[in-house]
């Protein structure tokens, strides 16, 4: 089982934009990685916390690598939340899962399953940065598969 962890794209002020959409750069970041992953990988079943960006995003990477899949809405994975909760709903999920959420939340998600640590944080998200972790079936440990982040296409 995997879970790719995504921090969305780029987003918008709150000045520019109240909603907080994707920027253009954000967007272009999100289609790059599309492309770079839309031979590689595949989605079981893809979550986002519905905010407008994390939307944005789990639309674009749905679309290029699993567009048979409707992206859905959970409300535990908002940025402050505490990654617990999302931990204990995984427990009963299987296949390859994409979530598309924010920081803080996506560091410490990768500390607590990694580490059961959350504030542990081992990689450094940046807007638009994926986090492969797997574990094996029947396996409880979770790991890092590989980490890929938007200057690595630049």
């Amino acid at each position: 089982m995997r879970l790719y962890l995504v921090q969305h794209g780029e987003a918008k002020s709150k000045q520019e934009d109240p909603e907080r959409g994707l920027t253009n750069k954000g967007i272009s970041d999100i289609e790059t990685l599309a492309d770079f992953l839309k031979a590689k990988v595949s989605f079981d079943r893809v979550v986002h916390s519905g905010k407008l960006r994390a939307q944005q995003t789990a639309d674009i990477l749905t679309a290029a690598i699993a567009p048979n899949i409707t992206p859905a809405v959970i409300d535990c994975i908002n940025p402050n939340d505490d990654p617990e909760k999302l931990a204990k709903l995984i427990v009963s999920w299987t296949g390859d899962n994409l979530i598309i959420a924010h920081l803080p939340f996506m560091a410490r998600m990768v500390g607590l399953l990694v580490n059961n640590n959350p504030d542990n944080t081992l990689n450094n998200y940046q807007p638009g940065s994926m986090v492969c972790l797997e574990k094996e079936d029947g396996a409880g440990e979770w790991k890092i598969a590989w980490i890929l982040r938007p200057e690595l296409f630049n």
